[in-house]
């Protein structure tokens, strides 16, 4: 199984067991993540960008992979995705390093060889 198909049967499994035993706040947050991501005055594809840098910068590969998935699903280029991880390579320094070479792993997997 691709890396991609392996995080989102994972990621389906556990949000299962998470809200089969969630009370009304982790549910509330749960919609508050979902909703924040939609088109307003930014567009969906910026937020996934958006939210691809912070995840970055805050070393969660969980949330890298997330975005990017959701990132390719909303048309967002390659090009787009490698200057986003750019700039959260930047603001988080040589630290995200480990993540951004997952980052490309994935991205490789999701896009193709550049």
């Amino acid at each position: 199984m691709a890396r991609k198909e392996q995080f989102e049967h994972e990621r389906e499994r556990l949000n299962h067991l998470v809200l089969g035993e969630a009370n009304l706040t982790i549910k509330r947050f749960w919609a508050l993540d979902s909703d924040v991501y939609a088109d307003g005055a930014l567009p969906r594809r910026t937020k996934e960008l958006l939210g691809l840098v912070a995840s970055l910068v805050l070393r969660c590969d969980d949330c890298v992979a997330y975005h990017l998935i959701q990132a390719k699903a909303c048309g967002v280029t390659k090009e787009e995705v490698v200057e986003a991880l750019a700039v959260g390579l930047v603001v988080g320094g040589s630290i995200v390093i480990p993540h951004l070479r997952r980052a490309f792993e994935l991205m490789v997997e999701l896009w193709g060889e550049g």
